[in-house]
């Protein structure tokens, strides 16, 4: 592992890297590895911002978001506005399947429900209401339709991981059963946990994703 100092510095600088943010009013504690985020932002992007942003630094095992999104005066909007914004944003989104979805608002938080077949779409409506004003939060129940998966599924994951750089599939085991396909082995980093992740649930016929990578550092060579 990566001394939680030298994790703590670069969090702070990718943070600082992000032109979207305001590093200062972050807190950043990390402890073996676990970075817990506090404080505040201006909207919900933001916070989704600051998230990837901490996955991307190498030695971080995990992240904890307690940071709150506190709009600026005069942003603020009712939870009918944001409703009738979110329901126009997912009609205008071509990747998002018609009637498909359903979405309720409470206190700026929106949940997403429905069924669709493909991941994408899911991702997709979760993006069309995440940069809307006066969203605080996004929750995104959308389930999985199944389908019939292919029988050499294993093949052709593990074709993906190979041909994305960002990714070291000799480290990475699928195993399936029925719709599920459970990851198992090693990655360097959660940003390369969450494309092994997204390159599995874009196979179709899989409904359930079981992300049981482990987050180690690979030896990093001295010249």
């Amino acid at each position: 592992m990566r001394p939680d100092s030298e994790i703590h510095r670069d969090v702070l600088a990718e943070l600082r890297w992000d032109q979207r943010l305001r590093e200062e009013d972050i807190a950043v504690a990390v402890r073996e590895g676990v970075v817990t985020l506090a404080g505040t932002v201006d909207n919900y992007a933001q916070r989704y911002a600051c998230e990837r942003a901490v996955e991307r630094v190498r030695g971080v095992m995990a992240v904890v978001n307690d940071l709150e999104v506190k709009l600026p005066l005069g942003t603020e909007r009712s939870d009918s506005d944001i409703a009738h914004a979110a329901v126009n944003a997912l009609k205008a989104d071509i990747e998002v399947p018609d009637n498909k979805i359903k979405l309720k608002v409470s206190k700026g938080w929106v949940t997403l429900e429905g069924d669709v077949e493909w991941y994408y779409q899911k991702g997709a409506a979760e993006r069309a209401v995440r940069y809307l004003a006066g969203v605080k939060g996004v929750t995104n129940l959308i389930t999985m339709r199944p389908s019939p998966m292919p029988a050499d599924i294993k093949h052709r994951i593990k074709e993906v991981f190979k041909r994305q750089a960002e990714l070291d599939a000799e480290h990475i085991t699928v195993e399936t059963t029925a719709h599920k396909v459970t990851l198992v082995g090693s990655v360097e980093s959660l940003a390369e946990k969450r494309a092994a992740e997204r390159a599995a649930w874009n196979c179709p016929g899989v409904s359930i994703v079981d992300n049981q990578l482990r987050v180690t550092l690979a030896p990093v060579a001295v010249l």
